[in-house]
């Protein structure tokens, strides 16, 4: 196996096989998530396998974990055995299995909320702010900022002023909560919701829900690959 020494490769050879450009190459190295590279004589860079593997680490672990974090964690195999590198790989890993669970629970919550039946609507049924904040699991600030955003639309059930949500307001709010869990973000959900309250558009939950799914699924590949790429660089440190 070629040494970290050994040189052989240029700036732009690590760029093409490592699928970047020539210059996040040399940021990566000023950056510290590439060692130091040799200089020719003339001044020109050259680089080894090992340099590769740190690049090759580092784009997969930027899908896997985000940029910062992957530069943190190849940082962190240069400096092994002193440093945290396992303890980050793990946390990453850890972060992803956490959105995977939640995501899980919010496909079941959100496919079950949308098919409840709204027929018989009881005034009994109503819930104040402090009511379906608390079954909720959220503050009644949550509430009132949806409220603001168009999302919901309670109404105002005493002379004070005082919000009431009827059953129907209170399965958008579970919609809404479980969807913002699954990230779903404002803009589209303030479109996406008076289309739900006619039942009409149930598949593009569905979508969004599978396409982070997907997402999930891309990153822990990502992580895959770029602890394999990293297994390389601590053996050819």
């Amino acid at each position: 196996m070629t040494s970290r020494n050994s040189p052989g490769l240029r700036t732009v050879d690590i760029a093409r096989r490592a699928g970047c450009s020539v210059q996040q190459v040399r940021n990566l190295e000023r950056d510290g998530v590439l060692p130091p590279a040799t200089r020719t004589a003339a001044g020109y860079r050259t680089y080894t396998e090992s340099h590769l593997h740190a690049a090759l680490a580092y784009r997969a672990l930027a899908v896997g974990a985000g940029p910062v974090e992957a530069k943190r964690i190849v940082r962190a195999a240069h400096a092994y055995p002193g440093s945290d590198l396992f303890a980050r790989l793990d946390a990453a890993h850890a972060r992803l299995d956490t959105e995977r669970r939640d995501l899980e629970l919010a496909k079941q919550a959100a496919g079950a909320i949308t098919v409840e039946p709204m027929d018989d609507i009881r005034p009994a049924d109503s819930m104040g702010v402090a009511e379906l904040a608390g079954a909720l699991g959220v503050r009644p600030s949550t509430l009132r900022h949806w409220e603001a955003e168009g999302l919901l639309a309670p109404r105002r059930g005493t002379p004070q002023g005082a919000r009431e949500y009827a059953p129907s307001d209170v399965r958008d709010a579970r919609i809404i909560h479980q969807l913002r869990m699954a990230g779903y973000r404002i803009a589209p959900l303030r479109a996406l919701m008076p289309e739900l309250r006619r039942a009409r558009r149930w598949h593009e939950i569905s979508s969004v829900l599978a396409a982070r799914d997907a997402s999930i699924d891309a990153r822990s590949r990502a992580l895959l690959d770029g602890a394999a790429a990293l297994g390389m660089v601590l053996t050819s440190t």
